[in-house]
């Protein structure tokens, strides 16, 4: 088994962190890092996570996932995640370098962290993804968001992918369906079904259109094996499928391990 752990955020924290800034008064503030706090604080939090899941005395290997500076939202998007114009903190490339030295460290051209460990956790079942991210309740597998260690089945996945579409994600700059948050869209998916005619049927209720609502599925889904082309390193767009239109009117939740 290995963890497959979000370390964009656990680093941005820890660099942020080894930040001091000095006012000299006027227009003039300087902002400096200490490059090794930051490291170790990195380094322990890590050790931290690989001894929560020690078993029979032996350690789970790990993989840190980071997103690449390219992302193929913004090409069916350009607004999107445009509000976030901060720039990284001090050390963060640089940290982002010593880990490369000292552990596995996956980025994959154009794509964020949550796609390569979806794509990972898909293409290589078993592991276990490390993320406090909401969006990755979409995989299929075991999740730990630092508070438990559930399991994601795909239905389960899949119904979370239609309730992000409908809620949209105000954080990553796009919206969804106007006045549907997170529990409306439960509910609505609990009455109609969940399927993507519950979605577009939601969509077109507020004078929007089945193409809204495709774009909001392709913004909010978090990458699987099924979405990429490895040997072309190139994304494949999600469609609808079939299944996607069976309407079961069940409730789907996901399940603590």
């Amino acid at each position: 088994m290995e963890l497959l752990i979000d370390a964009d955020y656990i680093v941005y924290k820890n660099c942020a962190a080894a930040e001091t800034e000095i006012d000299f008064g006027e227009d003039v503030i300087l902002v400096t890092s200490n490059f090794s706090d930051a490291y170790d604080a990195t380094v322990k939090e890590l050790t931290k996570l690989k001894n929560e899941f020690r078993f029979f005395g032996n350690f789970p290997d790990i993989k840190l996932f980071f997103s690449d500076t390219k992302n193929f939202r913004k090409k069916i998007a350009p607004s999107y995640k445009g509000h976030r114009n901060r720039k990284k903190p001090c050390g963060y490339k640089r940290v982002i370098n010593k880990l490369k030295t000292e552990f596995d460290v996956i980025i994959m051209p154009e794509l964020e962290a949550d796609d390569a460990m979806g794509i990972y956790a898909t293409q290589y079942p078993g592991n276990v993804i490390v993320s406090p991210d909401k969006d990755m309740k979409q995989i299929p597998g075991s999740l730990y968001n630092l508070d438990e260690r559930i399991t994601i089945t795909k239905d389960s996945g899949r119904a979370w992918h239609f309730i992000q579409c409908l809620s949209g994600d105000q954080t990553d700059g796009y919206g969804g369906v106007p006045g549907i948050g997170v529990k409306r869209a439960e509910t609505l998916f609990n009455k109609e079904g969940y399927s993507w005619n519950t979605v577009v049927n939601a969509f077109k209720s507020k004078g929007l259109t089945e193409e809204d609502a495709l774009l909001n599925a392709r913004l909010a889904r978090i990458l699987t094996i099924d979405d990429y082309d490895t040997e072309k390193q190139k994304v494949r767009l999600w469609n609808p499928r079939a299944s996607d239109y069976t309407n079961d009117g069940s409730v789907i939740e996901a399940e603590s391990s």
